[in-house]
């Protein structure tokens, strides 16, 4: 099975477990998975662009900090042309996932963004597959509580530290995302 890249930005700690709740799910469906961290600075080191290239499938991820991704995942998107020219990320698969203080916070123009990004490289997105719990028997730690199907959304209260955010239902969110991508990639190899 081919390795899923999971390629993120975490400002505060907060969207860095999402990440691992991803690679996760990953792990859990067999795949192997490299984990890909953008710094401070917007940039990843030379030797993760091979990776990326080598990668059956990438996601991204990244914060959502007013209304879209910050400036360092977006640093990391433009320093992507040089394989977008060379089509080093063409057909291969995609997703996505994002975290913020507020519940909505515009998360899906964040996840818009990178499906964008995805379409230039001619990748195939990854939608999350889960209904939203939006009964009125749900509760704030069901799956997919947030109501995404783009890719994972996850919440952390802004006065949260990283082990008290996201919630756990976010992260088992994550998790099976992770393992339906590393799924369908199989499927696609």
């Amino acid at each position: 099975m081919s390795t899923v890249a999971i390629v993120y930005f975490s400002g505060y700690g907060h969207t860095v477990r999402v990440a691992q709740a991803v690679a996760d799910g990953v792990r859990s469906a067999g795949a192997t998975v490299e984990l890909i961290v953008i710094d401070q600075e917007g940039q990843i080191k030379d030797a993760d662009w091979t990776t990326l290239e080598n990668a059956g499938g990438i996601i991204f991820g990244s914060p959502t900090y007013m209304g879209n991704a910050p400036w360092q995942f977006k640093r990391f998107a433009d320093a992507s042309s040089k394989p977008w020219y060379a089509r080093k990320w063409q057909d291969k698969l995609a997703g996505g996932f994002t975290n913020s203080a507020s519940m909505n916070g515009d998360k899906g123009s964040t996840l818009q963004s990178m499906v964008t990004l995805a379409s230039q490289h001619g990748m195939l997105w990854v939608s999350l597959g889960v209904l939203p719990s939006n009964s009125k028997a749900a509760e704030r730690n069901d799956p997919n509580f947030l109501g995404g199907s783009v890719g994972v959304l996850a919440q952390s209260p802004s006065d949260s530290s990283p082990e008290e955010g996201p919630l756990p239902g976010d992260l088992d969110t994550a998790r099976g995302y992770g393992s339906r991508f590393a799924g369908l990639l199989a499927r696609f190899k």
